[in-house]
């Protein structure tokens, strides 16, 4: 690995495009390394877990919206969408809107926390959408799918985003467009105009993750997906970008990240490097923000430590950072306390989320989010008897580089009303890769199974995951076969019409 030095320069001074980050990216997209056999099996298993949280949010209401704008945009031999039968074909850049906001609806696939935030779950349905239309083979889009894991990654580890209330959707544009290079096969200057028109174009607030956090949070990678997939496409006529995107005078950096005096440093492979960031990722037990796993967690194990929990008085998290200011009390948010609050809202209260688990013993992806559940009133004492507070300790764990002791738990203190005190830590979700029981292949199955169960039909879902499994051995124009069909009576619509 080469750790890169980004700052701004001024338009005065010509920055040399081998010396420009978006150049180095499309180097690594472009050098055709040999892969790395863990790492195509780690992106089977996220295909496997892309698939299961997809077809489990196939009839709420941001997907149904999201398929019908797409079933207006039909093409032969185009991509394929969740659900819909295979021999109907959609736009790529549709399909990838489409199928993008199925896999982000339940917020239940894979993360990577560093500087930033990310899913990088996010780059496969645009990856698959365009490998589906342009024909190519199962190689080829595992290729591209490390890829852009590889990128989103190291860019997460590198630049921070959120510092400036600007979305992590940000890293997922250049890192799709490098996928799709590296897929497509593309010299490196086409990826490298690619990489900054898709950095360009999806740069939004955070606002969509702020107060009332509505559908637009499913939305947004998919819309990523959407306008990466068109970069490319210009790219590929011959249209260029804004230059240097990055490190101008007047760029992301210097305009709406750290300014004209900022520092970052990116780590990337070396050119001819295998690429296996993929294997630092880590997926979702739970249908919740992942910050929350180690404290469902832990919220299970401390149950069967309080005999009574009405005869709590008060509970202490104290934890990281990010996980205090994003979902914790630290945020100030008042719509995190709320029992009418979105289920998008409850996912990132981790004083809901914890009163919830802690109550329950579980953590379910449909009940735990119920409006009955929400407003249980033995469960909004917990809930709002709940502070969060920033720890040092546990914020230097969640960057340490080491991704072995990188660590996204807490501390938590349950304070009962006679005075006693019951203490409990957890650094890592017990199924992160190492957790007590990471996640194998046969944990992404079950969940795929659990997930799906009752809307596939047992055929198609064993079709699936036997054809998931070997697609290594996929040929060109054979990637159809990672559709999942349901019958069509199980769809659910939206009657309310749009321009489309």
């Amino acid at each position: 690995m080469i750790v890169h030095k980004i700052k701004v320069y001024p338009s005065k001074k010509h920055l040399p495009k081998k010396n420009q980050l978006a150049w180095k990216i499309a180097e690594i997209a472009s050098d055709n390394a040999k892969l790395n056999k863990d790492a195509i099996e780690m992106a089977i298993n996220r295909i496997i877990d892309n698939a299961s949280v997809a077809i489990a949010s196939l009839n709420r209401k941001s997907v149904i919206s999201s398929r019908e704008m797409a079933l207006k945009h039909s093409r032969k031999n185009g991509a394929t969408l969740f659900g819909v039968n295979s021999k109907l074909r959609f736009d790529c850049e549709w399909a990838a809107w489409s199928n993008g906001t199925a896999v982000r609806e339940l917020d239940f696939h894979d993360t990577f926390l560093a500087a930033d935030y990310s899913h990088p779950g996010d780059n496969i349905p645009p990856l698959l959408s365009v490998a589906q239309q342009n024909k190519k083979s199962g190689l080829d889009l595992l290729k591209g799918i490390i890829t852009a894991y590889e990128i989103q990654v190291n860019l997460v580890k590198g630049i921070c985003l959120h510092k400036h209330k600007v979305d992590h959707i940000a890293h997922l544009g250049p890192s799709i467009a490098a996928g799709l290079g590296t897929m497509l096969r593309l010299n490196t200057e086409t990826i490298y105009q690619a990489i900054q028109q898709a950095l360009h174009t999806t740069i939004s607030t955070r606002q969509s993750r702020k107060g009332e956090i509505s559908s637009w949070k499913a939305y947004a990678p998919a819309h990523a997906g959407k306008l990466a997939i068109e970069a490319v496409d210009r790219a590929m006529r011959g249209e260029g970008a804004p230059s240097p995107i990055y490190e101008g005078e007047d760029s992301v950096i210097a305009r709406i990240l750290d300014g004209k005096k900022a520092l970052y440093k990116v780590p990337l492979p070396k050119k001819g490097e295998t690429k296996k960031a993929i294997l630092e990722t880590y997926t979702k037990e739970y249908s919740a923000e992942y910050q929350s796993q180690a404290l469902i967690d832990l919220a299970k194990k401390l149950k069967s430590k309080i005999e009574n929990l009405n005869q709590i008085k008060k509970i202490d998290i104290y934890t990281s950072h990010h996980t205090h200011y994003v979902i914790g009390t630290g945020a100030n948010d008042p719509q995190k306390m709320d029992p009418n609050a979105s289920r998008e809202t409850l996912d990132h209260s981790i004083m809901y989320i914890f009163a919830v688990a802690l109550e329950d013993g579980d953590w379910h992806h449909v009940k735990s989010y119920s409006r009955s559940r929400a407003k249980r009133k033995s469960t909004i004492k917990i809930w709002r008897s709940i502070k969060t507070h920033e720890d040092k300790k546990w914020t230097r764990k969640y960057h340490d580089p080491n991704p072995k002791k990188k660590a996204f738990g807490a501390k938590v203190v349950i304070t009962l009303k006679n005075g006693k005190k019951i203490t409990e830590q957890q650094d890592r979700a017990d199924a992160h890769p190492y957790g007590s029981r990471p996640f194998k292949r046969e944990n992404y199955i079950k969940k795929f199974l659990t997930l799906t169960e009752n809307i596939l039909d047992t055929n198609e879902s064993n079709r699936f995951l036997k054809t998931v499994q070997n697609i290594r051995k996929l040929k060109p124009g054979q990637l159809i076969k990672l559709n999942i069909e349901i019958k069509k009576n199980k769809l659910k619509n939206n009657f309310k019409k749009g321009i489309f």
